[in-house]
């Protein structure tokens, strides 16, 4: 999807990346013992109309909210599906109530030897 079609005026898209954490995370045996935690990089962009943002503190979408989640989840108990992750990014970036799309990645850097990662992208409208 591209959000240039979403926002027939422009867009401003507030965005974070390569936020990397250390999460125990995923469904294989290997990934499910305590002291092997998954390192993820995680992007996050959400997307403003672009007359909803203004050049000010006040005015602007504020991503450390985002940020601060993801570090938050360091040292939190397992987890099995990168879904359940982005489903609460996801909630975050739609506490802003001027964002009206968001997308994010995250992807798990060291999961497989022949690959530099695997991860889930979702895109989503505002419900």
């Amino acid at each position: 999807m591209d959000p240039a079609n979403l926002f027939p005026e422009g867009y401003v898209a507030s965005r974070v990346t390569g936020i990397t954490v250390d999460v125990a995370i995923g469904m294989h045996p290997w990934e499910k013992h305590p002291a092997r935690p998954n390192r993820l990089s995680v992007d996050v962009e959400m997307f403003v109309p672009v007359g909803a943002v203004q050049a000010s503190a006040a005015g602007i979408v504020d991503y450390d909210p985002v940020r601060d989640l993801v570090r938050g989840w360091a040292g939190r108990p397992h987890v099995e599906f990168l879904e359940s992750l982005a489903d609460e990014l996801l909630a975050e970036a739609f506490r802003d109530p001027r964002v009206a799309a968001a997308r994010l990645r995250i992807t798990k850097t060291q999961i497989f030897s022949e690959a530099t990662g695997a991860g889930i992208e979702v895109f989503r409208r505002r419900p």
